[in-house]
């Protein structure tokens, strides 16, 4: 067995797109319709479905926000370096909701940023060997 996705539910899909595409660097896998339903289903990632997990993004044509909730936490995506991704990131006016550094009660570095639509991605710096 092994994880296939994360769905997120999004109220802007060019928007999210762009942002997961641009600011974070993954790849729009796949996307379609479903008018009968009346959503889109978009599939990102950093490498294929077929050997990595990725992000379902779905969009409900009549809805344009969602509450993200308090059962939320965030997607971890682990990076070389968590200093230089923040800077990255805000180059490309994305929102960094905590600079990278070490974690509280711990020395793991992380940071965080912020979607388009609320959701926190999480970066983990990789532990050097």
């Amino acid at each position: 067995m092994r994880i296939l996705h994360t769905m997120l539910r999004v109220g802007n899909l060019d928007k999210s797109i762009e942002f997961y595409t641009e600011i974070l660097g993954m790849k729009l896998l796949r996307q379609k319709d479903y008018p009968a339903g009346q959503f889109t289903l978009a599939f990102l990632g950093y490498a294929d479905e077929t050997s990595s997990t990725v992000l379902e993004l779905t969009y409900n044509w009549n809805s344009d926000s969602y509450n993200v909730g308090t059962g939320y936490g965030h997607i971890a995506i682990e990076v070389d370096d968590a200093y230089q991704i923040c800077e990255d990131i805000k180059n490309k006016d994305g929102k960094i909701t905590r600079e990278a550094g070490p974690m509280k009660h711990g020395s793991t570095i992380i940071a965080f940023a912020e979607d388009p639509d609320g959701y926190k991605i999480e970066f983990i710096q990789k532990k050097q060997t």
